[in-house]
Order: C-alpha cells, then structure tokens, then sequence
C-alpha cells in the first residue's frame, strides 16, 4: 500500500519569536514555505502533553452527563453518536457542546476520540478510530487505516450530498465548531491538549490524498481558524482595557494608588498576552499547515472555503490580517480557472472596501490589482462579472482617484449588456459615477423644471446616451438606471419643460440631435414606469407583480396620462415636421387611463390631440409614422370608453377624406392615352401609403377599395410602366383588404353572398401576383412572392380546422405551375451568393449593414416557402430543391432547412426519406452534367454530397425503429437509381449512376439488421454475376455498399478482448444461447423477413431486372485469415454454382427461373449455417469475457489494495512542501498538471471535472524556485 504522508501525532509548535503570526510581507511567496517538520504548540512542553495523554488513556472513565461510550444520552439512554447528533440538528448546537466539554473534563481521552470519529464521519468514512488506535498509531497511520474504510459503492460524502438535510448538515458542522471554540475559549483552548491533537488531525487530513478528507478537513480548519480569530479579537480588545486600566490606576497620585490592584491587572496582562501568544501560535499553525497548501487546491470548491474564510479573518481582525501577506492570496487566486473561487475573491473584497476605515489601508493592494479587478467585469462567468462591477463601485465611492477615465469607460458600456444584471450593476456604477457629485449651490435651485438639478442630470443622461453611439438602445439605458435613479426617470414635468420652454440667458439650448434621445428616453421611461419589465432580449419574461408594484404602476400611468394629455399636442405641434420625434411621441397614448379623459374633463385636449394626429397624417408620406398614427388611433377607438364615439367620428372623417382624393387622382392617373405625370403619380403613391397604413389596423371594407386597387394592379400588368412603390403598395392594400373581408366571413358577421365575393376577390387577387411573379422588378417580384405565400398558406385546407367546415368552398389549392413559379422564385432570388445581391440595397452591397438587411430578406422569403412545405400546401418533393442547398448555405439558412426537416419527418417519414434522397440525386446529376461519367470520387463536388448525405442521416436520429420504414424506403430508392441508366462505356461496364450507391452508403448505419439483409436481397436483383466479380475501381461503390450491409450483422455483441487493450472501455457479454431455442426462432426470423421480403421483391416485377448469381466465398476485396477474423466475420456462406455453368459466363434468359429458385434454396440453407456458427462464436465469446471479467475482478482488489484511494495531493511546484511519499507516486503523477489527483469514490460514478489554476506571474503556481519568490512586489 502507498503510505501517506508521516505525521507527528502531536501537533508541536515552536516557541521561538518567528512562531508568532506570520509576519512575512512579500507578495511574491505564496506559501510562507513552512517547515517540513510540523511541530505542536509546545516544542518544551511536548514530552508533558505525551504523558498526559497516555496517563488519562490509562485511567478509568467517568461517563459524562451528556456522552456514554461515546454516544449522546438522552433520558438516560445511548441514542447517537456525534455525528448523528449533528447532522439531525434537533438539539441546540450550545447544548451539544456543552455535553461534550462535561465529557472532556472527566475524561479527555474518550471526548476527543469522540471528536476524532465525528471529523471523520463527517467525511463520509464509515469507519472509526478505536481506542488502542488513538492510543498507539501516528495520525498519518489512523487516516491510511480510515482511508480503506471508505464505501467505494458511492463517490459522495457528506459535503458533496445534494438535499435540504444536506444543506442543513453543513451549516451544522460549521455551527458545531465555532461554538465549541467559543465555549472552550476561556481554560480548554489553553490546555495545550485539545487544540494540539485537533489541528493536528485536520492538518494530517487536509494532506489526504482522498478527496473527502481533504474537502471536510479544510473546512473544519478553516472554520476553526474563524473562531480563533474571534477568540484573539476578544484577547486584543481585554489587552487594550486591561493596559487602560493600568495607566490609570498607575497615573493616580501615590495616596489613591492601589498597588494590589496594579499587581492584578499587571498579571491580568501577562496571562492575555500568553494566551494571546497561544492563540496566534494556533491561527499560525492552522495558517501555514492547512491554508497555504489548499488554497490552491486542485479542488475547486477547496479553493473557494480558503478564499471566503481569509476574507472574513481581514474583515474581523485587520489589525493582523489586512496587510499584504495576507491580501496576496486573494490577488493571486483572481486569476482562477473556476468561476466560483473567483467570485469569493470579489466577495472577500467587497467586504473590506465598504468599510471605509478599511479602504485606506488597501491602497497598495488596489494598485497592484486593479487592473486584474477592471478586466474581470468582462468576465465570461456572469455572476463574477456582476460582483466585479459591484466591487469597482464600492472603490469609486472610496475614492474617485483610483479609477482611470479608461477604467470607468470600460464598465460604462456595459449598461447595453443583454444580461440584466450585469447591466443593472453596470447602471448603479454609472449614477455613482455621473450623477452623485453635488456642488455647493446646487441645494438652492428648484426641485422642478429646466432648471432644477434633474435638468441638469436628464441632460447628462442625453449626453451620455449619445456619446456612447447606441441610440436604437435606449431602452436598454432607461432599464439599467431603474433600480438607481427611478425618480430621475420619472421626472417628465422636467423633461416636458426641456423641450417645451425656451432656454433662459446664459442656458445652452438643446440641439436637435439631443432632443430626439430625450424624446426617446422619455419613452423608454413611459414604457418602463407602465409595463414594469425589461426591454426584448433582457429577461426570461413577464414576472407577476407585487400589491405594492401594481398600486406604483396604477399611480405612475394616472401621473403619465394626467401630464401628457395636455402636454402631448403641443409637442407634436413642436415636432410635427420632424420623423423621429414625432413617432416615439405617437406611441404615448397607449399608456394612458383613458377614463380620466372623462373624468378629468379633459376633453378638449383629446380633441387637440385628434387634429394634430390629423394634420401629421397630412404632412407625412413616411411608412413608419404613418403606422403610428393608425396605431394611435386604434388604442383611442376603444368601445369600451366613453370617448369613442368623439374617436370614431375624426377617424371616420379623415378616411373618407383619404378615400375621395385616392378616387379622385386615382381616376387622372389611369385616364387612357395620356402618360402618367410624375407629380400625379406622387400623390397616388402617397394617398395609397395612409390609406394601406389605416387599413393595417381597421377595417375599411364599406369603402370597397378592391376595385380601384384592383384597377390599378391590372393596369401596371398590361402597360408595364407603373412605378414599383404603387405596385408594391397597391398589393399589401389588396391583401388587407382580403383579410378583413376574411376575418368578417369567419366570425359569421357577413351577409349571404359575401362567401362567394370573397372566393372571387381572393382567386382573383392570386392569379395577378402569380403574374406579378414574372416582373422585371426585383421588388415587385419579392412582394408577389410574400403575398401570394401568405395567401396560400391563409386560404389552405387548414382553414376548415376548428370547426369551420363552412370555409371549404374558400379552400385553394395551387396548381403545378404556380408550385414550380414559387420554387423558381426561392431558387433564383434566395440561393445566390452575396456579392450578386443587387436587389433593393441602392448600389450599397458594400455597406455591411445592407448586406444584413439583405440577407434577413432573403431568410424571410425562404422561410415563407419552408411553411408552405410544412404545412403541405405545395407538394413536399418540392422541398429536395431546398434540402440540397444545406450545406452550401449553412451559414445563411441551416437553421431554417433544418427545422423544415425535422416538421416534414413528423408529417410523413416515408415521404421526407423520399425527399431527401431526391436532393442528393438532383446533386449527383448536375455533377454528372458538370464533371462528366468519368469524374473522380475524391473530387470536393462528390465528397461535398456525401457529406451532406452524412448528415441527412444524423438527423433521422438513433432511434432506429421509428424510422425504420422512411430509411428503408431511401435505400429503395437509391438503389433504383444507382441502376436506371445503362452504362455509357456499353455492356460489362458500370452503371452510369453507380457511384451514387457510395452515397448511399452513409445511410447504412440506420438500417436495422434484419432490414440489412432485406435491402441486400434487393441489391442482388439488379446486379449480374459479373458485378459481384468486380474489382476495379469503377466498381468500388457496389463493394463499399454491399460491405456496408453486410458489416454489423451482429451489431448486439462486441468482442471482449478489446475491451481488455482499452482502458476504461465496457465489457458486454451475451450469454450463449442453446441451440435448440436459436433453431426454434429461425422460422419466425424468416417468417419476419420473408415478409418484409416480399413486398421489397414483388414491388417492380415488370423491371427487366437481370437475376444475380450468388457470390463465391471471398465476398471481399482482400482475403481475410479466419483466424484473425471476428466472430460474426468468421463464417461467409458459400453458394453452390451448377457445374456445368463457368463462373465468368452469365447465364441464358431461359435458365433464369430454375436458377433463381435454387438460389433460394441455397440461402435458407446457409441461414441454418450461419445461425449455427454464430451460437458457436458466442459460446466461445462468453467464456473469454467470463475470464475478463475474473481478471478484471482480481485486478481492481489489487488496485484497491494498492494506490486505488491514494493520490499524491501537495503543492504543484514549491518543493519544500511536498510530501514524503513524493517518491513513490512520482510514476503516478507522470505527466498530471498537479500533483493532486482527485480521487472520488468511485470515479466511474462520480467523476468531475479536475481543474488547475491559471498560469499568471502572480499566480503561486508559477513560482518555480526560491530566486523568484525573493523578488519584491513593489
């Protein structure tokens, strides 16, 4: 057995003036590099501590009030041992301590043999430590012993359990030992005993090369660490009111001076300061012994207890801790692999920076790494990067010098993070940045208006939101300042002021650009206060709000509608000329209570509202603001208020407007004879943009516009010279026009009738963007195409589904011709490389942003004849022309083929099989066109189809009885065209489409093995005897093919052997079969596959197909020895030929039938034979994995018994520290990145992942000797 590390089994501490608390200030060392040889608490006093504990083992013992043999007693009965005590958690953690210090006080021995097990139980050991084991072993010969203990069935322990008992256990242990200390911190502590054998035992286990040891005693250390650390905070603080006490007892005059009160308070002092020495000597020992050497553990959640407890030591008792000898540590370890130890990093810190009496005193640490704190706020871990910013902060409120404009404007960016809460910390980081510096005289402007404070902080916001070039993000911004500056956010009457009243003298006035962000801000902060979650792409969702937030949603909207209603019309009258503006304006009304309309007799400012919407209608011809007002006027058209009719009338009066002067020009415009004038077209196109607008959002059907529009259509067909924005705009009329007509027919509003208008109107409309389809204007073209793809999938079968069978004469089906115009249409206009791209980017395709917009076109486009595939409106073979362009264009529209894919395999396998193998065909023929019949199976055009037909056959996925039928009938298909055109070299030559079958070969893997043999048989109709002769080249995808079907027959074993040259492979073993059961199952297997058979032979009886011979022994290209062979590769059915018939002659058309029905006879025969050489072959194969798995068996007790649950864990670099046993395990350890190996128990079930920390020059890992760990930091 490999032998731990040696350990003293006391625990000596030196008693010279170096054993105080570590006072080296190096940042560099990273250890301290302790001595090998670790010595108890007293070097002179150690022989006295040996004899006590052999003379209390030999006393008798006094059972303690609380403890009997070792177990809890309660009522007078033994119940649990300590460990069980604890991990229940139904007794008080006092009152458990206290029973156990009543044990120790009788009988010291027994109570810490008893502590002994519960640390070692607590490690999930099932073992215990006798009393002759405590009394005669070293502690390093106690832990190899508990080491064997160890339940190998299970790699968890205590720590590592998931479960709220779990959970609570661990708060328990921790608990358990912080109460002792303190309940032994006044006489136990001090008894130069207890506290020896603990930290000895913890520190001999934290050197366990088990991982459970390592992990339950560094946090038991640590944890006893703290309350040490408690304990000399409390000695410091009598120290120094002892000390007071003397000076003023000393200073007394002579008279009033008692001296026997000096004497007590100077041996008062004396004592604290030994026991103050004491305690130090102990947080030294823990200190050097136990965190120097985990805190850069292999173990990443070790690693993390080391960083969170020193953390807490610098915050308790900074007067020892909080120097550079102990915040290197926590510099260093920044630099971790593990996100978690990282984030205790900035956790430890944040706690030092709030303080700010600490902050002073870390000047030089932050100096050092700030830089390493700025670039963590990038961090990929996001929970580290939120505290990283969080921990800046709390350093710019310490002081605004440390931070570099550089440093801040790194953080600043990150208020457009898409993960709220890195932005939200980002946002607190901004306002302390920006907005907390107040001057002097700024507590004496007004709380409100232009200017007031918020002006002047709104206009920093504006300035920021513009410098930082991000203005389609202000709702972004507007989230992140929230939670911080809410109330800045919601000071509309200020913002209102900012763009309404004139700037007083002296004031700089806003430009145009900052208006528009204030607009956009203001909002973005409406929208905020009104729906009260984040933005699109920030947020898992709505969240149900509190009674508290839905009253300050309720208050915000009645303040919003209050302030806007009269505000809103005169900054539309302000900005009516102006895009931008006046479109975020528009989107206002919808967050207002439009009962206080009427409640608030605010009518007259509805009204005025009303006609500035009227007269921005009038000015504008932008799509985008013309939206937002039929937008508006759809939220204020609410029947459910009382101020819809006042609505109703100014949105009935407007359109009829609208309406009349389209009529109107429209009339001047198609007058016969006459060229269209370009100012007349011009109000066509403009009248015809508000009325498709309007028409998006109400319903204008008594106005009937499908004539005019329709008029319109036909008269741009016949003459050709329409301008494309009419056509373009006459269309989306046309179809909203159809759509209300639709929705109006559904819900059973419509008179008799309409049903028939409908199905005239919608045909109709569809045969004119058929021939719209056919324009020489590219965008023309694309919104046919769009239209007519909506309307298709709208007027399909589905529009009978849920019970509106009355909808089926609407039902329209489109005809072969249509099909093919939209799959020319997505092939011409969807599949083309960028650079040909020309369609509707202006001559900009090298503007990036163009070729976005171009691109997501595109996507849309292809996506609206993908639903059509799926929704089965046109035929689904259509869809192999998409199929086929996967590869090619994966990057573009992968995603989008691929869900096509996978709905069209739900729908109907057999006919997606279908489809798919068509694609690879069409590819395979325009290679053939292309490269000719002699072309190179190694060429980038065959290999690219392969490779697509490779991965048509991952997404058919493993199970392989659900798609059994669909790759069945891809192999049918295959095959048929591998041998549908002759040879072009005339006859003795390949098929011209063979080459194909190596294609097909990729799909071989899907095909169940009974169905291997079927699709085999299939093969053989349509190859000759001559072909199964073959072997050059040309022939090789017939070879590769029928090897594929052939290979894997009995893919349900596998050979033992190699699990044997494998490490950490499986073994499977079948049990062999008798024979007379395998003989009882040949009729069903033939039975089953004769017919599955059946309906592959019979299907194409009429195809002059010429019958095959069967193949002679070598089935082949190389000849294999059968002693080398597998199993299943052993046996090869030999078929019997006629004598008289020669082997390279094919036979006469006449011999064909008795030939064909010997052939058969031949293949039940060898099924018999092969069946039988395979209970052969399994017999033979059980009993070598019987014997595998006894070898194997012997082999993991030795291992066991060996180095099986020891792994050489110390210091990866620092050679001073490694352990005693380095030697031994230095075969082990060969090539390992530490030399801790983490063992779990067992590692087959509960293997993680082992990490190692970053190489960084301030990373202890990187020191490599003593020259580097003696150069000074600063």
């Amino acid at each position: 057995m490999i032998a731990a590390q040696d350990l003293h089994a006391e625990f000596q501490f030196p008693q010279d003036a170096e054993s105080q608390l570590s006072s080296d200030t190096d940042l560099e060392d990273p250890d301290g590099k302790p001595a090998r040889t670790r010595r108890g608490m007293a070097a002179k006093r150690g022989g006295k501590a040996t004899g006590e504990k052999a003379k209390g083992a030999g006393t008798g013992r006094v059972p303690g009030a609380g403890w009997v043999n070792g177990h809890h007693q309660e009522n007078g009965m033994e119940n649990m041992t300590l460990f069980e005590v604890v991990k229940i958690g139904r007794s008080a953690t006092q009152s458990v301590v206290d029973d156990w210090i009543e044990t120790y006080k009788q009988d010291r021995d027994t109570a810490l043999l008893d502590l002994i097990n519960f640390f070692i139980q607590c490690s999930g050991c099932k073992g215990a430590v006798s009393r002759e084991m405590f009394r005669h072993l070293q502690n390093s010969e106690i832990i190899r012993k508990m080491t064997e203990e160890f339940d190998e069935d299970s790699g968890d322990y205590p720590l590592t359990i998931s479960g709220p008992q779990w959970k609570r256990f661990r708060i328990n242990f921790c608990d358990f030992i912080a109460v002792l200390v303190r309940q032994c911190q006044y006489s136990i502590i001090y008894d130069e005993y207890m506290m020896d054998t603990v930290i000895s035992l913890l520190t001999g286990l934290s050197d366990s090369q088990v991982r459970a040891f390592r992990h339950t005693s560094t946090l038991a250390a640590m944890k006893l660490m703290t309350a040490l650390v408690n304990v000399a905070l409390n000695l410091s603080i009598n120290m120094d009111n002892t000390q007071r006490q003397y000076e003023a007892e000393r200073n007394k005059v002579i008279a009033k001076r008692a001296n026997d009160r000096l004497e007590l308070l100077l041996q008062k002092r004396k004592e604290l300061q030994e026991n103050q020495d004491e305690i130090e000597n102990m947080m030294n020992a823990i200190f050097k012994g136990v965190f120097v050497h985990r805190y850069r553990d292999a173990i990443a959640e070790i690693r993390a207890i080391c960083i969170e407890e020193i953390g807490v030591w610098m915050k308790l008792y900074s007067d020892a801790f909080l120097n550079d000898s102990y915040l290197k540590y926590v510099g260093w370890t920044m630099h971790d692999k593990q996100g978690e130890v990282r984030l205790k990093c900035l956790t430890a810190l944040q706690g030092l920076f709030y303080s700010r009496e600490l902050c002073s005193r870390l000047e030089l640490f932050t100096s050092r790494f700030k830089d390493r704190i700025v670039s963590m706020t990038l961090d990929k871990e996001n929970d580290v990067a939120v505290q990283a910013i969080k921990l800046l902060t709390l350093i710019l409120q310490s002081s605004d010098e440390v931070l570099t404009a550089e440093d801040c404007e790194s953080v600043y960016h990150l208020v457009y993070s898409a993960h709220r809460p890195i932005a939200v910390s980002a946002g607190e980081f901004l306002f302390k940045k920006l907005f907390s510096h107040r001057g002097p005289d700024e507590d004496e402007l007004p709380r409100r208006g232009r200017q007031s404070l918020n002006g002047s902080l709104i206009k920093t916001t504006v300035f920021f939101f513009l410098e930082s070039e991000l203005h389609e993000h202000g709702a972004y911004l507007v989230d992140s300042l929230w939670e911080c500056a809410s109330e800045l956010l919601k000071d509309w009457e200020t913002m209102i002021s900012l763009l309404l009243d004139e700037p007083v003298p002296g004031e700089e006035a806003l430009t145009d650009r900052q208006e528009t962000a204030l607009v956009e801000i203001m909002l973005c902060a409406l929208r905020q206060a009104c729906e009260c979650h984040p933005p699109v792409g920030r947020g898992t969702g709505k969240r149900v709000l509190t009674a508290k937030e839905k009253k300050t949603q309720l208050d915000d909207r009645t303040r919003i509608t209050e302030m806007f209603a009269v505000a809103l019309p005169l900054l539309l009258a302000k900005y009516c000329v102006d895009i931008d503006k006046v479109t975020n304006l528009l989107q206002i009304p919808k967050y207002f209570d439009l009962d206080i309309y009427t409640t608030g007799r605010l009518e007259k400012h509805l009204d005025a509202l009303l006609r500035q919407i009227w007269e921005v209608v009038d000015k504008h011809t932008d799509t985008e603001v013309l939206e937002a007002c039929s937008t508006t006027y759809h939220y204020l058209c609410n029947d459910e208020f009382t101020i819809f009719n006042r609505v109703d009338i100014a949105r009935s009066q407007l359109l009829d407007e609208l309406v009349d002067k389209f009529n109107r020009l429209l009339e001047d415009f198609l007058q016969e004879g006459e060229e269209p004038d370009e100012d007349d077209a011009y109000q066509v196109l403009a009248t015809l943009k508000k009325i498709s607008a309007f028409h998006n959002a109400h319903d204008l059907s008594k106005w009937d516009l499908f004539t005019s529009n329709y008029r319109l259509l036909s008269t741009g067909l016949q003459n050709g010279d329409m301008p494309e924005q009419i056509v373009i705009h006459a269309m989306q009329c046309t179809h909203y026009i159809v759509l209300w007509h639709l929705a109006k027919v559904s819900d059973g509003s419509s008179i008799k009738g309409d049903m028939v208008t409908l199905r005239k109107q919608m045909r109709a409309f569809c045969l004119m963007c058929q021939r719209y389809l056919s324009s020489i204007n590219t965008a023309v073209k694309e919104q046919a195409f769009t239209i007519l793809c909506d309307l298709l999938l709208i007027f399909s079968h589905q529009i009978m589904a849920s019970g509106r069978e009355q909808l089926e004469c609407l039902v329209y089906v489109p005809d072969s011709s249509l099909q093919a115009e939209l799959l020319n249409f997505i092939l011409d206009h969807v599949f083309i490389d960028q650079d040909d791209d020309s369609n509707s980017t202006d001559g900009q395709q090298d503007d990036e942003a163009s070729k976005i917009e171009a691109l997501h076109k595109r996507r849309n486009l292809l996506a609206a004849y993908c639903k059509l595939i799926i929704y089965n409106v046109v035929e689904m073979n259509t869809g192999a022309d998409i199929f086929k362009q996967y590869m090619r264009y994966f990057n573009d529209y992968g995603d989008i083929i691929k869900e096509t894919m996978s709905k069209t395999r739900q729908i109907d396998k057999i006919q997606c099989a279908k489809t798919l193998i068509m694609s690879l065909q069409k590819l395979f023929n325009e290679m053939l066109s292309e490269l000719g019949f002699t072309f190179d199976r190694s060429s980038s055009a065959f290999c690219g189809i392969k490779e697509l037909a490779r991965r048509f056959s991952l997404t058919f996925g493993l199970d392989q009885l659900k798609t059994r039928e669909a790759i069945a009938m891809l192999h049918k298909d295959g095959i048929e065209f591998a041998f549908k055109e002759p040879s072009p070299q005339g006859e003795g030559g390949p098929p011209l489409n063979l080459a194909f079958l190596d294609i097909l070969s990729e799909f071989s893997s899907k095909l169940i093995r009974q169905d291997k043999r079927t699709v085999h048989m299939y093969l053989e109709r349509f190859m000759t005897f001559q072909m199964a002769l073959q072997r050059e080249d040309c022939w090789m995808p017939l070879i590769t093919y029928r090897n594929s079907l052939q290979a894997g027959g009995d893919d349900d074993t596998m050979s033992v052997i190699s699990g044997i040259s494998s490490r950490g492979s499986t073994v499977r073993s079948k049990k062999s079969k008798p024979a007379t059961a395998s003989k009882r199952k040949l009729p069903e297997e033939e039975n089953s596959c004769s017919s599955s058979d059946a309906v592959w032979l019979n299907r194409e009886q009429s195809v002059p197909t010429p019958v095959m011979m069967h193949s002679p022994h070598l089935t082949s290209t190389v000849l294999r020895d059968p002693n080398k062979m597998r199993p299943e590769d052993s046996y090869t059915p030999t078929f019997s030929m006629p004598a008289e018939q020669h082997p390279h002659q094919a036979l006469p058309p006449q011999q064909h039938p008795l030939h064909q029905h010997q052939a058969a006879m031949d293949y039940n025969t060898q099924v018999t034979w092969m069946l039988t050489q395979r209970q052969q072959a399994e017999a033979r194969q059980h009993q070598v994995s019987m014997h595998y798995a006894k070898m194997r068996n012997h082999m993991q007790q030795a291992i066991r018994r060996g180095s099986g649950l020891m792994e050489d864990d110390e210091e990866p670099i620092v050679e001073d520290v490694m352990m005693s046993s380095e030697d031994r395990l230095e075969d082990i350890n060969e090539g390992m990145d530490f030399n801790t190996m983490d063992i779990d128990l067992p590692a087959s079930k509960n293997r993680r992942e082992r990490t190692e920390l970053k190489t960084d020059y301030f990373d202890p890992s990187s020191i490599m000797d003593d020259s580097v760990l003696n150069v000074s930091m600063f």
